[in-house]
């Protein structure tokens, strides 16, 4: 589904659509949470590294990389009794015009895999993250974490013959992957689709599990945020094992697990704005606060995290390592999005950090979170509740307020299986 804004200024002559970017698992779902969660085994043990972190639970490793759901596979890697596979599959195809300009919306759909993009032989302009327009601006490889999407225009300056290779490549020193490269066609309106493309690959550095630097991206529509926010939430994320040795991810010391029978929401509709004896709903209450801040900081060098707020864009004011000094990057035109990547730690003891900041303009319990399937599963999330007089006024539709009632039902005659962190 492609949403199109009142007005835009943006010049192309064909809309690709959709460019969908995912890793793949052959492993069922629920399969691979399990693995996630259960009780820790020695992977790891280095004298650098904290005792509490020396063993943990290998996370999946993905068995391939998909573009708009297509890409060979070599099935001899399957292993006996495994699942059917069926060997040159096929890959995605696409058309372009030479000489003409061609939209594509990148979207990183997949669970864990940090995508890079390329076309061979093309530059992209970038035009948007995460449906904020921004000043266009040219790169030959595009970043995105999982659930980030940007738009590119790509000018076809080839010959009408010609054929090229489109690439996502999961960046293995950022993701887990068996198989991290994927690739789909581009055949110009004279090319010979019967053949292969024979274009070679973008050269460009991955060494980043991160963003494009905040300094190159600005919004084209600038809404400066406040240089002083009414309040200011310290968040640090950390990774360790619970009393029955599970692998868990924190923040402020608490890996966040749902309860399905009390949806905060509904609780908060009711009045009941306060959960002392629920400390693992991780919910922080921020009030009548007009405006949010939150400086958060990743304490650990082998893993970063596309963070993501419901319910809000956020500013992007700052992002580094050790300690922000407290200056706002690209002020007053700071970037705007909902999913931003807090880079990996320096080390054990240099912390890295990304400050974002929203106005609380959309009344409600809005989830935070890390968008990786399994650190998710595994606790790193809280909910941000903003203006609670306002959640109580709401009329709740009856739709939802049924909903509840036929799970309560439900929960009351059957034992809900819960195995991660519930979201």
């Amino acid at each position: 589904m492609i949403i199109h804004g009142p007005h835009e200024n943006i010049f192309y002559d064909k809309d690709i659509g959709p460019v969908i970017l995912s890793d793949w698992y052959h492993g069922e779902y629920f399969d691979l949470v399990e693995q996630v969660m259960t009780p820790v085994c020695a992977v790891i043990s280095y004298e650098t590294i904290p005792s509490d972190i020396q063993q943990f639970a290998p996370p999946p490793f993905s068995d391939n990389n998909l573009i708009n759901g297509k890409m060979d596979y070599d099935c001899s890697l399957i292993p006996a009794g495994g699942p059917s596979c069926t060997p040159n599959a096929g890959i995605a195809k696409f058309n372009f015009t030479s000489g003409k300009t061609h939209r594509l919306r990148l979207i990183n759909a997949g669970a864990e895999g940090l995508q890079r993009f390329s076309i061979d032989g093309h530059k992209m302009t970038v035009i948007a993250n995460d449906f904020v327009p921004v000043k266009p601006y040219t790169t030959n490889v595009v970043t995105l974490g999982i659930g980030q999407r940007t738009d590119v225009l790509v000018k076809a300056t080839l010959p009408p013959d010609s054929a090229v290779f489109m690439r996502a490549n999961i960046t293995t020193g950022c993701s887990t992957a068996n198989q991290p490269n994927a690739v789909a066609a581009i055949f110009y309106e004279k090319a010979d689709r019967t053949k292969t493309p024979k274009s070679a690959a973008t050269i460009f550095d991955a060494s980043k599990c991160g963003n494009d630097d905040l300094t190159t991206t600005t919004p084209l529509f600038p809404f400066p945020a406040l240089k002083n926010a009414a309040t200011t939430l310290n968040l640090d994320i950390t990774f360790g094992r619970n009393a029955t040795n599970h692998s868990l991810w924190f923040m402020n010391g608490v890996s966040f697990r749902a309860n399905y029978d009390h949806p905060i929401l509904m609780l908060s509709n009711m009045g009941n704005n306060s959960y002392p004896y629920d400390p693992q709903w991780n919910n922080y209450n921020f009030g009548s606060n007009s405006s949010v801040r939150i400086i958060v900081r990743n304490h650990l060098p082998f893993a970063s995290h596309p963070m993501h707020l419901h319910g809000h864009n956020f500013f992007v004011l700052a992002e580094g390592q050790g300690t922000w000094d407290g200056k706002i990057t690209n002020y007053p035109a700071t970037q705007r999005r909902d999913v931003q990547i807090i880079q990996q730690s320096k080390d054990f003891t240099t912390p890295s950090y990304l400050v974002i900041q929203y106005d609380t303009d959309n009344p409600g319990v809005w989830p935070f979170h890390c968008h990786i399937a399994w650190h998710v599963s595994a606790g790193l999330y809280i909910n941000a509740m903003e203006h609670p007089d306002k959640i109580k006024q709401k009329v709740i539709p009856q739709t939802l307020v049924q909903t509840c009632r036929d799970w309560a039902f439900y929960s009351g005659h059957d034992v809900v299986e819960q195995i991660d962190s519930g979201l």
